[in-house]
């Protein structure tokens, strides 16, 4: 039972590894000038939809907040893939899997983080009955 769930995470990982690239290369087919216009609107749409913190169905909706994560978006990279020529999107998935490989800047995302930090800090400082202004 115990190998049967792992085998099963290490699918699902894999899927998402898989969908991950594909917004990816979505994302960077979209500003290729050989994607017709129709696909570069839907992958930009797609790409920007999965980026985003805000999502159609709230998750805190029970089990119908995760709809859009786990069915429609999919489903809705599938078809921008469809839509995206076959040789291009082949070239931006291996630019994709070869961004992914890059080490991740800790730095920047200290950075980041920091700034969001500062911010909200300065924004709870503002709202703050009695706080000088």
């Amino acid at each position: 039972m115990v190998a049967l769930v792992s085998q099963m995470l290490r699918r699902i990982k894999s899927w998402a590894r898989t969908i991950k690239r594909d917004v990816h290369a979505l994302y960077l087919a979209a500003r290729d000038p050989r994607t017709p216009w129709y696909a570069k609107a839907l992958a930009l749409g797609i790409a920007a939809y999965a980026l985003s913190p805000i999502d159609l169905i709230p998750d805190f909706i029970p089990v119908v907040g995760y709809l859009d994560e786990i069915i429609l978006l999919p489903l809705a990279i599938m078809l921008a893939v469809r839509l995206v020529p076959a040789d291009v999107m082949a070239e931006h998935r291996a630019a994709a899997l070869r961004a992914e490989e890059r080490p991740v800047s800790r730095a920047g995302a200290a950075v980041v983080a920091a700034l969001w930090l500062l911010t909200a800090g300065l924004l709870a400082w503002w709202l703050w009955p009695g706080s000088a202004r």
